[in-house]
């Protein structure tokens, strides 16, 4: 489609190892848990008691991401490929 010039800049990728993203997410699940506990009667009389569960279970996941992440992280510093 006409003559059209690209230009690729010479950026080096981002170095992002999922550390701060898992440890904000966890901590976005955690907040909203104990946010949500002064509520527990409220919740059970909607029969909504499921969002607590959800999230305690995002923040147990979280647990286990953010240990992913840092041994992975750990691994690419010592210049090996991770392996689960």
């Amino acid at each position: 489609m006409g003559n059209r010039t690209y230009f690729v800049a010479n950026v080096e990728p981002l170095d992002v190892d999922g550390v701060r993203t898992v440890q904000v997410g966890l901590a976005i699940w955690f907040l909203t848990f104990l946010g949500l506990l002064p509520f527990w009667s409220a919740l059970a009389d909607a029969d909504r008691t499921w969002w607590l569960w959800t999230c305690l279970a995002g923040s147990g996941l979280g647990l286990f991401g953010l240990e992913y992440c840092r041994r992975r992280r750990a691994a690419r510093a010592e210049g090996r490929p991770y392996r689960n």
